[in-house]
């Protein structure tokens, strides 16, 4: 089974490693993208769950080892963990390549602009998209339910 796994901010790499040393399948996946740093365009690796990574296993034999890995904070759910569900963890791989990046595909939206939300909890509905943001939370949309405007904004939800 998967599992989340919140680590400490920057550790997503190193925590990686210790579990991959110990025969654990996990999912770091990180993004390559462009910044400005000292005036100069440069390409920088980001993750793509900030201070989260995934890991596929046995939670009565590997979950003590697991807590008390160098680098981790606890398993999602603590002495309940919550399994990641597996359409979740193929749409990741899906979309990542040999090395453990994310492919974006490009397309810019416009302000403005219609979308349908194809996966997850809001899977169907449509939304008018804003703006993109920086870092995890990667884009806004507004989604007109019920008359009401509720606010996408990573994974938290706001009534506007």
């Amino acid at each position: 089974m998967w599992y989340a796994i919140y680590v400490k901010s920057g550790k997503e790499d190193t925590v990686s490693s210790h579990l991959k040393n110990a025969g654990i399948e996990v999912i770091n996946a990180r993004l390559r993208i462009k910044k400005f740093k000292n005036n100069k365009l440069t390409e920088v690796i980001e993750p793509l769950f900030p201070c989260y990574i995934f890991a596929d296993f046995d939670k009565d034999k590997y979950s003590h080892m697991i807590t008390y890995t160098r680098g981790v904070r606890y398993i999602v759910g603590r002495q309940n963990p919550i399994v990641v569900h597996e359409e979740i963890i193929k749409a990741i791989k899906e979309n990542m390549n040999e090395d453990s990046f994310v492919i974006i595909k490009p397309h810019k939206f416009k302000k403005g602009e219609k979308v349908l939300i194809r996966e997850g909890p809001l899977k169907n509905f449509y939304g008018i998209f804003e703006k993109e943001l920086k870092g995890s939370d990667r884009v806004m949309i507004l989604l007109e339910t019920l008359n009401y405007k509720v606010v996408i904004n990573g994974t938290y939800l706001e009534i506007a």
